[in-house]
């Protein structure tokens, strides 16, 4: 059986050279007689995993000595009720950007614990940009901002860094997370599910600054304190071992394909290469400010939205799998993660330009 082209939000498609490596070590990790599935999270054996896999993401991000790398379960989701646990126990205030559906999310989530203040807002024009620096209402007390770098439903992303001066910046980097490289010092905390440029689903990343770590708020469950997992080394309860060992594999296959900037230009190539397909066309339109375009989820509407159904049938029939778009908006998406080689891209677009030249 030949692999498709995933274009999956998320679970996404992993670097196939992962998936032949983790399908070797299956059953018998390089000379344990076990499945790294079965491994004590405590051993040596996964113990070693675990270090080298943290060691290789620093590695990749540059992550500063200050910062605690955690492997966390819950997904982002979780990540919106830890935030505010951990950082308003002296000050209720926070200031939260709404660009997508994510980040209506995360505000409904903050609102059940924080004094929610709504510093910007793209709500009213469909979230199809983001906000200027210049347009942000910051609280300038607040405990924290945050915000959504990459809005994975609706196709925006920040071209920019929020400047928040002394107050920490909090990011949900889940669908742009290692796509190139950041500046961690410029963030309080950075958190991200696995399941799109990191590894399986089940796993989830915070790199949380030391200084904001242990000052929950009163009555926040053990396991929603950074502080537990930090002393713990991720591992106060069984972690999910098997998404932390293929995140590695990953990571290193970022090391082995030249770092974060080699994927920056790769990424920036195929980004470019589709979206220029869209707009040289007059059968398809992508509805998102140009300067707001993700690199990671592009969404498009065809002329006529009969045809639908008709592109996804064809478009599977020749391996390109999941292309349609979330339901809250409708035509089509194309996730084109780290995992997604320029040859799927160059496979949607000549089938893109035929359907085109059939049905326009």
């Amino acid at each position: 059986m030949s692999r498709v082209f995933n274009f999956s939000a998320g679970p996404a498609m992993l670097p196939e050279a992962v998936l032949q490596q983790a399908q070797t070590e299956l059953v018998d990790w390089r000379g344990a007689g076990m499945s790294v599935m079965e491994m004590s999270h405590r051993g040596k054996e996964f113990m070693s995993i675990a270090e080298q896999a943290e060691a290789d993401l620093r590695q990749l991000l540059a992550v500063p000595e200050n910062y605690k790398v955690l492997f966390l379960q819950g997904g982002a989701s979780s990540q919106f009720a830890m935030v505010p646990m951990n950082l308003t126990r002296d000050n209720k205030r926070v200031d939260y950007l709404n660009t997508g559906s994510w980040s209506k999310k995360a505000i409904a989530e903050a609102k059940r614990y924080a004094d929610v203040n709504i510093a910007a807002t793209t709500e009213a024009g469909k979230f199809t940009s983001t906000p200027a620096q210049s347009e942000l209402n910051l609280s300038g007390d607040a405990a924290y901002v945050h915000y959504t770098p990459n809005e994975t439903i609706q196709g925006v992303e920040f071209p920019y860094v929020p400047e928040t001066g002394d107050v920490p910046l909090i990011a949900d980097f889940s669908s742009t997370i290692l796509s190139r490289p950041i500046d961690v010092s410029r963030y309080g905390i950075i958190y991200a599910g696995a399941q799109k440029n990191i590894g399986p689903a089940g796993l989830t990343l915070a790199i949380v600054r030391e200084d904001l770590i242990g000052n929950a708020v009163d009555g926040a469950p053990v396991m929603f304190q950074y502080a537990t997992h930090s002393e713990n080394g991720s591992m106060y309860n069984t972690p999910p071992t098997y998404g932390w060992y293929l995140a590695g594999l990953v990571f290193k296959w970022l090391l082995d394909k030249g770092g974060l900037g080699a994927m920056a230009e790769i990424n920036q190539r195929k980004a470019q290469a589709l979206y220029s397909t869209i707009d040289n066309s007059g059968f398809y339109a992508n509805p998102i400010a140009v300067e707001s375009r993700s690199w990671m989820n592009v969404p498009f509407t065809l002329a006529d939205s009969e045809l639908d159904a008709k592109f996804l049938q064809e478009a599977g029939a020749v391996g390109l799998k999941t292309l349609k778009g979330h339901r809250s908006v409708g035509g089509m998406r194309a996730s084109i993660y780290n995992a997604m080689p320029e040859e799927g891209i160059k496979v949607l677009i000549d089938f893109m330009q035929e359907f085109e030249r059939v049905n326009g």
